[in-house]
């Protein structure tokens, strides 16, 4: 990820929050990159992506992994 634009690429504090929450932080906290709720278990493209931020979530809507750009 060296070409990617400066700003944060993670989000660990993020993680067990609510999902649109989530979403809204990341992309005030870095306005390079679009946020992305996926249900947990969703089939994904594989491609890294400098502006996406993928917020992968349970069916309750609660962050389960760690937010990072991708």
């Amino acid at each position: 990820m060296a070409n990617c634009p400066p700003g944060k690429r993670m989000w660990p504090e993020l993680l067990r929050a609510n999902g649109d929450t989530a979403a809204t932080v990341i992309e005030r906290e870095n306005r390079n990159v679009n946020a992305i709720l996926v249900r947990e278990g969703s089939f994904v493209t594989q491609d890294l992506r400098c502006d996406r931020v993928r917020v992968w979530v349970s069916v309750s809507n609660v962050v389960v992994s760690v937010p990072r750009i991708g």
